[in-house]
């Protein structure tokens, strides 16, 4: 018969060493962040929540809308131009929530600005020129080339293969947007390069989606936004500026690839009614979209393809612009009847889906609702952070003196458990923060405090149990080992209950609440490891050490003190010794004497 498994504490104590040097080198590396990311409320800054709602009977809030939205609101935080700066969703359905977290700054409008509808409109092209940065020196030479590139399609196109339009045949490509506007607010645009010449001051990047007034490509206001804009600056490739569907607008797209020279709207993103992804029937290089507009739609979709079709690139183009950025200027190669359209070319399945939920929900698929906004100075976020560690530091040192003079030397131990929980919490913080983003907020900090708690109670219920078996007679070495046996259970049971209500209250809530379950969860799991891993090994081998054995009181396990005589306690490793047992052996003994 094989002989039972012996516990070998030492080997499990050895795996925890390589997984806290792991740990250790990996959060405290050279060259790297050794403290954890802070929150808004730690650091100052501005967190919004907002609540979406359906447009009209919309019905429920899909999670494709939702996505949409989270990336229309992410370029207009992004306009804000500063860093670090999150838009994250909590929730799904009824319960979803949109958090827009800016650190670093105080804007009382960021709340307003952000929920605000998103503009989707189909502009035809006038010009599609390479990016140029600005440069630091006016550049003479540069404004006479300016004004024939503005009026004229440019012998360079950025955009050589552009995707193409046209109505729903096996055979067509196509792409098909088109603003409601009159064609009389459209102008054609006609190559002039007699411009007026540009400013003589050097450029600088222009704004996007400034109006630009004017009613050709020839005129200098024109020109000057178009020469002076530089697609290559990151904050000319972020939305949610201003615009106006009845000016001509000069913008980038989102990559930066191409700026581009627009004339007003002749279609809005509300004219069109349905978009999606499809493989094409007949086969092909690659994914489509179809398109479908309502009648107003579709009437100023037939005059504009109509015009453009037989014009030369890039002016045979239209720009899908949402919120000040060109999402793609497809090319029509056919006039567009009936309202119904196909986007063709070499699109992935993502870009595809990517456009047509661009087409189907550019402006804001849902009502964003203000469910709160907090605004926090750094000063005060310095101020909440210093007495969130004091108010850990104390219950941390409060817990251990309490061990220590309850469970003496037993009680050294759980102390030192609980500063390599602390230990293992930081170095945890420190990596998550710097691979997911994972930020430290408030909340999170009472959850760890909280966690001193849960952790203490692991103690409590090992030792406790510990002294129920030297009571019965058992040595303590059998002590240790039955006592792990019978709370081993209890503290899985505690544990699991406490990682259950963390998961439940990270999943129904938002905001700072969800910090304080996702720290309780966290703790809770390594609460789970420091007990297996580091308080039962170290409490195996000082059952095995002479001192412990010999019944000191500074032990905290001593027979006298938890009131057994020490002739009662059998020095046996017998799994159930019996009172009666010990009984006889002592009076035995007594008569011997």
């Amino acid at each position: 018969m094989a002989p039972p498994n012996r516990y070998r504490p030492g080997r499990t104590l050895l795996v925890l060493a390589v997984v806290m040097v792991g740990l250790l080198a990996w959060a405290f590396w050279p060259g790297t962040a050794h403290t954890p990311r802070l929150g808004l409320d730690l650091q100052g800054g501005t967190q919004v929540i907002l609540v979406p709602r359906p447009i009209g009977d919309g019905g429920p809030v899909t999670d494709v809308a939702l996505k949409q939205s989270v990336e229309i609101i992410r370029q207009r935080v992004n306009a804000f131009g500063v860093a670090e700066a999150e838009v994250t969703t909590q929730g799904s359905g009824d319960n979803a929530a949109i958090v827009v977290s800016v650190p670093g700054v105080n804007q009382q409008e960021i709340a307003e600005q952000i929920k605000q509808t998103a503009l989707l409109d189909f502009r035809a092209v006038s010009s599609i020129l390479a990016p140029t940065p600005a440069t630091p020196a006016p550049v003479p030479e540069a404004t006479p080339t300016a004004a024939p590139e503005a009026a004229s399609p440019p012998a360079e196109s950025p955009v050589p293969a552009s995707p193409s339009v046209a109505a729903p045949t096996p055979s067509a490509e196509s792409e098909s947007a088109s603003p409601t506007a009159p064609a009389s607010a459209i102008p054609t645009p006609t190559p002039t390069p007699t411009a007026a010449p540009a400013p003589a001051a050097a450029p600088t990047s222009a704004p996007l989606l400034a109006p630009v007034e004017g009613t050709s490509a020839s005129d200098p206001a024109i020109i000057a936004a178009l020469t002076n804009l530089d697609c290559t600056a990151p904050e000319n490739r972020q939305g949610g500026r201003p615009d106006d569907p009845v000016k001509w607008i000069v913008t980038c797209d989102t990559d930066g690839t191409a700026k581009y020279l627009l004339e007003p709207a002749f279609l809005r993103g509300t004219n069109v009614t349905n978009a999606t992804a499809n493989l094409p029937q007949q086969g092909g290089g690659g994914w489509q979209v179809d398109l479908t507009f309502d009648d107003e739609g579709a009437k100023a979709l037939a005059e504009t393809s109509t015009r453009l079709v037989s014009l030369p690139a890039p002016q045979n183009q239209f720009g899908i612009v949402l919120d000040g950025l060109v999402q793609s200027a497809p090319v029509f190669q056919q006039a567009i009847l009936g309202g119904q359209a196909q986007i063709t070319g070499t699109f992935t399945i993502d870009e595809a889906q990517s456009l047509a939920n661009v087409l189907k929900y550019g402006a804001l698929p849902v009502t964003l609702e203000v469910a709160e906004v907090t605004t926090v100075s750094p000063t005060l976020g310095a101020d909440q952070l210093r007495a969130g560690l004091l108010a850990g530091a104390l219950g941390l040192v409060l817990v251990g003196l309490y061990l220590l003079f309850y469970y003496r030397a037993l009680g050294l131990v759980a102390v030192f458990s609980l500063v390599l929980a602390a230990l293992m919490t930081y170095t945890v913080f420190v990596i998550m923060g710097r691979t997911i983003g994972l930020a430290l907020t408030l909340a999170g900090v009472a959850g760890a405090i909280v966690a001193i708690g849960i952790t203490a109670d692991s103690f409590v219920v090992y030792f406790e149990r510990i002294r129920d078996e030297i009571r019965d007679g058992r040595s303590l070495r059998s002590a240790a080992e039955s006592g792990w046996a019978r709370a081993r259970n209890t503290l899985l049971a505690a544990d699991f209950v406490s990682l259950l209500a963390a998961v439940v209250l990270y999943v129904v809530s938002v905001g700072n609440v969800r910090g304080f379950a996702f720290v309780l969860g966290l703790t809770t799991v390594i609460d789970v490891i420091v007990a297996f891993m580091f308080t039962r090994p170290v409490v195996a081998l000082l059952a095995q050490s002479a001192w412990f054995n010999s019944g000191s009181a500074l032990t905290g396990v001593s027979p006298k003190r938890l009131g057994v005589t020490p002739a009662l306690v059998l020095e046996t490793d017998d799994p159930a010794p019996k009172r009666d047992r010990a009984e006889a052996a002592a009076s035995k003994g007594a008569d011997n004497v």
